[in-house]
């Protein structure tokens, strides 16, 4: 199963609609799609490769949508769900694929480009219409993906189910005396056991290395007394899973606990903080503030969280600075921590929906302390 899964070609043609208007809206020509999750989340086009050949989706308001690929793959690209609402058209090798594409564009036009464009691709664009102009989607357009319809959240909630059964298991087995890379491979194991079909991540830092964030396992054996905080997420169905957890091998120190209790109680308020029209950076201040009334302000070291979606990490981000209100559908990380170093450190992270009401969590396994052999 893809991402595809359950959607129509009507649902990319809204989608297409949708960001046409906004485009508009924000004072351009339009969108210019590349290869990558933006070309998914729009046509349902996935390609097996992305290669220097230029593929491109361009959404005006004033055209009908248009895709223009290279003419070897344009069996697979017209057979995909939002195809049927595009007209497609090819570019041969040996032709100049820029004066081709550009044929689609306004040459005086302004457009917004995804992320994943290649530079060569951009600028062999500017060079066939040297009147365009070109800004990156991330910086206009941040919300194109970010509201989540009623199947993409629930897609969104298997992938966290599935998570939170990574960790119910991986918590029953026995860490001490076992490397970090053992325990990581065997939590990618489990995401693809519960139906993962890409581990994008499996962190697992262990004793002092818990107090690097973004720690790369490694060979270090896992030693009782170690806190242990574990970081993994991929994709399911086409839809992004991420969760911390954080345990501890064989019984806590008081202060150990007493750090536990702050990380979690920040989790709490900055869930509890979730409602629509509230700024994303309030989610940040929400829980920043409870660490920071605890003592540990300077060792809370990044924002709280993060878009979640096709992908692991997109907009928008939860923290200061991020005035954009929350919106029902928006699908985000709440992961505050404490990391002390040289010694240990402690995060807890789950995937909240905004709802009309508030927040719905995605990860619901437990959230208190864990102690494991």
């Amino acid at each position: 199963m893809t991402s595809t899964a359950g959607f129509t070609a009507e649902d990319f043609s809204r989608r297409m609609a949708r960001a046409a208007s906004d485009a508009t809206d924000a004072g351009l020509t339009g969108v210019l799609v590349t290869p990558g999750p933006d070309l998914t989340y729009f046509t349902g086009y996935q390609l097996t490769a992305i290669t220097e050949r230029i593929t491109m989706l361009v959404i005006q308001a004033d055209r009908e949508p248009a895709m223009i690929v290279p003419n070897l793959e344009r069996p697979d690209a017209e057979s995909a769900p939002g195809a049927t609402v595009v007209s497609v058209s090819d570019w041969a090798d040996g032709s100049d694929p820029y004066e081709e594409t550009a044929k689609l564009l306004d040459p005086h036009g302004r457009y917004a480009v995804s992320d994943s464009a290649w530079a060569m691709h951009v600028l062999g664009l500017q060079s066939a219409l040297p009147e365009s102009g070109y800004v990156s989607m991330t910086s206009t357009l941040p919300m194109l993906r970010a509201i989540k319809d009623a199947d993409e959240l629930e897609l969104l909630a298997s992938a966290g189910a599935a998570a939170d059964a990574t960790f119910d298991e991986i918590r029953q087995m026995p860490f001490a005396g076992r490397s970090e890379l053992e325990v990581a491979s065997e939590i990618a194991n489990l995401l693809r056991e519960f139906g993962h079909s890409k581990v994008d991540f499996a962190l697992v830092g262990s004793g002092p290395n818990g107090a690097n964030p973004h720690h790369e396992v490694g060979e270090k054996t896992i030693q009782d007394g170690d806190m242990v905080v574990m970081d993994f997420g991929g994709i399911k169905d086409g839809y992004g899973s991420d969760i911390t957890r954080t345990v501890h091998v064989g019984e806590p120190s008081e202060e150990e606990r007493d750090v536990y209790e702050v990380v979690r109680r920040a989790q709490q308020a900055a869930f509890e903080a979730v409602r629509p029209g509230t700024a994303c950076q309030e989610i940040d201040r929400a829980a920043r503030a409870v660490i920071a009334d605890a003592g540990y302000g300077e060792r809370f070291i990044h924002r709280v969280g993060h878009g979640i979606g096709l992908t692991t990490h997109e907009p928008p981000y939860m923290v200061e600075g991020e005035v954009r209100p929350i919106e029902p559908g928006l699908c985000f990380s709440i992961e505050p921590g404490i990391y002390l170093p040289g010694r240990f450190g402690v995060r807890i992270e789950d995937i909240v929906a905004a709802t009309d009401e508030g927040g719905r969590r995605l990860n619901n396994t437990s959230r208190e302390m864990h102690t494991v052999s």
